[in-house]
């Protein structure tokens, strides 16, 4: 009780004051993905902390008003974009909102972001408390844009998920800048789990399938294959550039996450995720962790996007019962290399992919980085 009330205490003396300066030391936080990863769900993980401000793939809204480019022609413009926003500048959305829209509910699917429920911006979602997005989104819709940037100077986190980066060589200046405490948390599936995840998603990701093939002809019966390649060739890059002699602004910036070592034991790998990026494990987000990944009774997804309470375990298996023999053979074939390297074990036969009690992910973890997490932020910040 007296820990919530100094936490608020902080967070009111903070929201008082958020024309003056930031927090001493911002971090900044990448949660790296590709879609149908787990990514929503590792997103939750950090909006729902007390500390974070979080926006969901903020880089959408470059790839959808740029959407005749390839992801290659618009990195940088994303690169320049999170830059911008990191350091709660938002008036680089200009760009990409016409003013007509242009309010806290404009950002890309905003309701899954915490701090665009609470004060300043909203009151629905006292300090401290679990956010409900559905809730959100009917009570917090349309508040004014001006106040995001207030919303974000008051946290000692800002975190961005995003799908939209293929390497990590574009990420350089934003590592090297000492304006930005970059940490890179690398969210990586079993391709053949995203695979069927993604052709039950397919007109959700028609958009950005055509802007990661560099909008190249590719046949309806291709199109998935093609688009799962490329994800793998960019885990392989960017895992490769961090891993093996990194430049040293990478030093303690770079961690690598599967989802199903997540959803194994839930609580303790998200208690490893917060110590690298200098969050505290709150009683509330430990009971809302375990809620999320180990519910009773069954709840319907609505949506691609949608985060409820669903076994973690028996998600992270579906494909194994449900995905086609010959499919789970290709993309094992388009995705051999990066399987390999992240520790995927293949199965030959339909009889083997179907049986669960073979277990699939290899002990002892893909490589990681060997150098040990930057300090925390000073407890004077939120």
């Amino acid at each position: 009780m007296i820990r919530a009330l100094l936490l608020f205490c902080n967070w009111y003396y903070q929201l008082g004051s958020a024309d003056s300066a930031p927090p001493d030391r911002k971090v900044h936080v990448l949660l790296l993905s590709s879609w149908r990863s787990g990514s929503s769900f590792m997103g939750q993980v950090f909006s729902q902390h007390p500390s974070v401000f979080y926006l969901m793939e903020p880089a959408w809204h470059v790839w959808s008003q740029i959407r005749k480019s390839g992801s290659r022609t618009l990195r940088m413009a994303v690169r320049d974009l999170m830059r911008s926003l990191y350091q709660c500048d938002f008036s680089v959305m200009d760009a990409y909102m016409s003013d007509k829209r242009k309010a806290s509910s404009s950002f890309f699917l905003w309701y899954q972001s915490r701090a665009l429920c609470s004060p300043p911006l909203c009151g629905f979602t006292p300090f401290g408390q679990i956010s409900n997005t559905d809730q959100c989104q009917k009570e917090c819709n349309g508040r004014p844009f001006e106040m995001v940037e207030k919303a974000c100077k008051i946290y000692s986190h800002v975190v961005f998920k995003e799908t939209r980066f293929f390497e990590l060589e574009s990420l350089h200046p934003l590592l090297k800048d000492p304006n930005l405490d970059l940490r890179i948390i690398h969210l990586i599936r079993d391709p053949r789990a995203v695979y069927r995840s993604r052709e039950q998603s397919a007109l959700d990701l028609k958009m950005d399938n055509a802007i990661v093939l560099e909008h190249k002809n590719v046949t309806a019966a291709e199109e998935n294959y093609e688009v799962m390649q490329e994800i793998c060739r960019s885990h392989i890059r960017i895992n490769q550039s961090a891993t093996q002699n990194p430049p040293p602004f990478l030093r303690g910036r770079y961690k690598l996450v599967r989802y199903e070592d997540v959803t194994r034991n839930p609580l303790q790998e998200v208690q490893d995720i917060y110590e690298f990026v200098g969050l505290e494990m709150t009683d509330e987000m430990a009971a809302w962790i375990n809620n999320m990944t180990r519910p009773k009774g069954k709840v319907k997804v609505q949506n691609a996007f949608q985060i409820n309470s669903r076994d973690a375990v028996q998600v992270s298996q579906a494909w194994r019962t449900t995905l086609p023999h010959n499919k789970v053979k290709r993309v094992q074939e388009v995705c051999k290399e990066a399987m390999s390297l992240l520790h995927y074990k293949t199965v030959d036969s339909e009889k083997e992919q179907k049986r669960l009690d073979i277990d699939l992910y290899r002990p002892g973890k893909p490589k990681g980085f060997a150098w040990a997490p930057a300090k925390p932020p000073d407890k004077g910040s939120k």
